[in-house]
């Protein structure tokens, strides 16, 4: 007859408190209670799934009844130990809260029992795994009980979920939190398996199914016995890949290789490969997230490339130019991107297409310049990429919950030379949607331009007074110059009153050009040796009446847009630098 086949779960279940894996301030605590005789009367195990709870407490169990108990060390021999561990002792009583979530089932079950002495140990013990899943009334009725128990009497309590016990029930128990499992702890317990099992398995094998188990011993076994149903000779990272629906470290490194490299050709390849190859694309994208996890840590602290659950052996000669290519901002928009991707993924009726546009998004966000680059480049009077041939181009930092992308690639009008006539200045490009763009630098706050410095000595201008006036604003305070001198319409000297016009959306720098007046009238006296009045325009708004179409054949992106326009950022961006919004998505 054929032997029933058991799982690796529970055939390499602890046997005795010094089996249990990453637990051992929770463990010394229970030893030393145990050698003290200081022993509670009601226990809560805490902890995600897993990770020893209901272990736990039938190891406590076998202590406090083995023939030689209570004791640190039970002898897993007598048949009191062995009946415990195989779940059939009449004394210590098993209960399924999940299952029994009445207040019913805890009388029956536990309430009245309590009256009943233990037929051969010292305690009747009642564990109750899920005791989150108690309906009140049933918590009501196992209160009392467990205030007042008979002195025979213990309860140990598991849960995946502390914060639904009631805390009359907490205060009344020992609570002792199991943390999820290390990387390491998984994988070399799992090695410890496959060499008692007699099978070879490869290093990036062993990884992938520790990352698998996210923490979980017990899933970690589970996806090791059915890897083994697959390939029970030698087993490799292909046949965990394969069995499991996740993607090798070697897949993502080139996904994100690719990404850096923009090359959206074989990004799509990629995503076909993974799709034909029957990968789970929400763990693809939870691998992702949590490769982009594993640059930011290496960026911040180099010394964790020895850290064997960020690069185990091999893949440093990989991680380290991935780590160089990535900025922060890309890393934490792309953990952002691929978190919310494997939701949409799972909401989608086309996963691989859905897979696909984060792709694409993910290789766009990378060309998004953050804020504060932009203005050290001004300042510094360097270019800021944001010319009409620049690929891409837009906002970071806008807040979650509304995004609002200023139209990427669009013509930019420069600052004009100093000496050419502002009235050539070019005007903002229409787009053919309706609206204008424009791509200009963008401000990372409402706050004034910088202060400019005092005005130089006096001296006689050579040539156009109005060209030496500017060149000398630009010399003082070449951050005033660039982000609001530049940005007017026009600029015109006519006798002595210079005039400077801005277009609507340029309220602000309208504002912030009229607190200087009295700097800049000192300059003029300074460089042109006369007085001039200093005046400031604003042209009237301009029609959209595009986007009010939009907005009539699609009402809820005016309440979108509306939104967006009240946030102070937001309306910053658009008076500073006269961009219109294109698009409007809202961000689960």
């Amino acid at each position: 007859m054929t032997t029933a086949h058991q799982p690796l779960a529970r055939r390499y279940r602890p046997k005795r408190f010094e089996d249990v894996i990453g637990q051992r301030g929770v463990v010394d605590t229970l030893r030393n209670a145990l050698a003290s005789g200081r022993i509670a009367q009601s226990f809560i195990f805490a902890g995600p799934r897993g990770v020893g709870k209901t272990t736990t407490a039938r190891l406590l169990a076998k202590a406090l009844n083995c023939v030689t108990g209570p004791t640190p060390t039970p002898c897993s021999t007598c048949d009191i130990c062995v009946e415990i561990a195989e779940g059939r002792d009449f004394d210590v009583l098993e209960i399924d809260a999940a299952t029994h979530t009445g207040v019913d089932d805890v009388r029956q079950v536990i309430v009245e029992p309590l009256a009943l002495a233990p037929m051969r140990g010292r305690y009747k013990i009642f564990i109750i795994d899920e005791v989150h899943r108690l309906s009140k009334q049933a918590f009501d009725a196992l209160l009392k009980s467990i205030e007042e128990p008979p002195p025979y009497v213990k309860f140990m309590m598991a849960t995946t979920d502390p914060q639904h016990v009631p805390e009359t029930i907490k205060s009344r128990s020992q609570v002792f939190e199991l943390k999820a499992l290390p990387f390491a702890s998984i994988r070399d317990q799992l090695r410890t398996v496959m060499a008692e099992e007699g099978i070879e398995i490869e290093d990036a094998a062993l990884a992938l199914v520790a990352r698998h188990a996210e923490g979980s011993m017990r899933d970690a076994l589970s996806a090791l016995d059915q890897v083994l149903a697959f390939s029970s000779e030698r087993v490799t990272a292909d046949d965990v890949s394969t069995v499991l629906g996740v993607i090798g470290r070697d897949l993502q490194f080139e996904i994100a290789e690719t990404v850096a490299a923009e090359d959206l050709g074989r990004a799509f390849e990629l995503a076909g490969q993974i799709v034909g190859s029957g990968v789970d694309l929400r763990l693809v994208c939870r691998e992702l997230a949590r490769l982009m996890r594993d640059l930011m840590v290496l960026q911040i602290d180099p010394s964790r490339y020895d850290d064997p659950e960020i690069a185990s052996e091999g893949e440093r000669a990989r991680l380290e130019p991935l780590v160089a290519r990535y900025s922060r901002e890309d890393l934490m928009r792309a953990f952002d991107l691929l978190s919310r991707a494997e939701w949409d993924i799972r909401q989608s009726s086309q996963p691989r297409h859905t897979f696909e546009m984060t792709l694409v998004k993910w290789i766009h966000l990378r060309r998004l310049t953050p804020l504060t680059e932009l203005i050290a480049r001004l300042e510094s009077g360097q270019p800021t990429g944001l010319g009409a041939g620049a690929a891409g181009g837009g906002v970071s930092g806008l807040r979650p919950g509304a995004a609002a992308a200023l139209a990427p690639g669009a013509p930019v009008r420069r600052p004009a030379p100093i000496g050419a006539p502002p009235a050539t200045s070019p005007a903002p490009t229409a787009r053919p949607g309706g609206g204008r763009s424009l791509a200009t630098p963008r401000a990372a706050s409402t706050s004034s331009a910088p202060e400019p410095s005092s005005p130089p000595p006096a001296r006689r201008p050579a040539g156009d007074p109005k060209t030496a006036l500017l060149q000398a604003v630009r010399e003082s305070s070449r951050a005033f110059y660039g982000m609001v001198v530049a940005q007017a319409q026009s600029i015109e000297l006519e006798g002595d009153t210079l005039t400077f016009t801005f277009a609507a959306v340029h309220r602000t720098l309208k504002s912030q050009l009229e607190a200087r007046r009295g700097w800049l009238g000192q300059l003029a006296q300074s460089v042109l040796g006369r007085t001039l009045t200093i005046v400031a325009k604003e042209l009237p708004p301009d029609p959209a009446p595009a986007r009010e179409a939009q907005a009539a054949v699609d009402p809820r992106r005016a309440d979108l847009e509306a939104r967006v326009r009240q946030e102070p950022a937001v309306q910053a961006i658009l008076d500073v630098f006269g961009a219109e919004i294109e698009d409007i998505e809202e961000l689960s």
